[in-house]
């Protein structure tokens, strides 16, 4: 691949992943699709961004607090871990435009319905029902709560390692899954399945591991690297989820899988450190 072609293929993952204006053409769709292996190196270039949106965040609330601090009783150390993991994940999700998020409400519209054609049209109506509310709304506050037990040395690396998981996980879903109808997520479904998908996994473990590896702390990067593939059974039970629920896998349930994967990846991050006492 030319370094041209490089370019623009970089440059056309990010405009279909996040909000950042780059002027994509009208085929970013197709080359997006096709190119699908390289959704982990754009998880870690938006996990790097939120990774520093973090830093700043902490570094802003923990100034504020000690100010207020000084006049009322505040639980600093509670309001300084909480009020930024909140503030990341909020941040995450407008940076990816809410796609993926707007994934788990349609999830969440669809279940409960008895009729598939019935949860097709729910999940692409213009509502949000009280079970979409409520799975998107627990999802993101799962994430919360994992980011918030993690500790601020590894909360950095951890949100870089978690973006690489979730894009990680929607890769897999689109390599394994069978669409449910005619639409954007046929469309990744027909131009994504290929051998090539597997280098994802390589490039996953590549962008990981140095993470840690170059902090001192190897070990832990060798078990994140582990815990990494967990998003391959999430993806499996998603793929499950979307047979039954949609009769396929659709572009919504890509999005949904992804906010999974982050959630349950901060999640199991949080237990690992806390199980090696790090």
């Amino acid at each position: 691949m030319s370094p041209l072609r490089a370019g623009k293929v970089f440059k056309d993952l990010l405009s279909f992943l996040t909000i950042i204006p780059l002027g994509g053409k009208e085929d970013f769709i197709f080359t997006t699709a096709a190119n699908m292996w390289l959704f982990p190196v754009v998880g870690g270039f938006i996990g790097l961004i939120g990774g520093l949106y973090y830093i700043l965040s902490s570094s802003i609330t923990a100034f504020l607090l000690n100010l207020a601090n000084a006049y009322v009783t505040l639980p600093v150390a509670f309001l300084g871990s909480i009020i930024p993991a909140a503030m990341t994940i909020a941040f995450l999700l407008v940076l990816t435009g809410l796609q993926h998020f707007d994934g788990l409400i349609d999830l969440g519209n669809a279940l409960g319905l008895r009729n598939l054609h019935e949860r097709k049209m729910k999940a692409h109506a213009w509502t949000v029902s009280y079970a979409g509310a409520i799975l998107a709304l627990s999802v993101e506050c799962a994430a919360v709560i994992g980011l918030f037990f993690i500790s601020p040395l590894f909360a950095f690396a951890a949100i870089i390692f978690a973006e690489v998981s979730a894009k990680l996980s929607m890769v897999t879903i689109v390599w394994i899954g069978k669409p449910s109808h005619k639409g954007l997520g046929s469309i990744f479904l027909s131009k994504a399945k290929k051998p090539l998908n597997a280098v994802a996994y390589l490039l996953s473990a590549l962008i990981v591991y140095p993470i840690f590896y170059f902090t001192g702390y190897a070990m832990l990067g060798l078990a994140a690297v582990g815990l990494m593939f967990i998003s391959i059974p999430i993806a499996l039970i998603m793929s499950r989820v979307a047979n039954q629920v949609f009769g396929g896998v659709s572009g919504d349930m890509i999005g949904a899988t992804n906010e999974t994967a982050r959630a349950t990846t901060l999640i199991l991050f949080a237990l690992l450190l806390a199980g090696m006492a790090v």
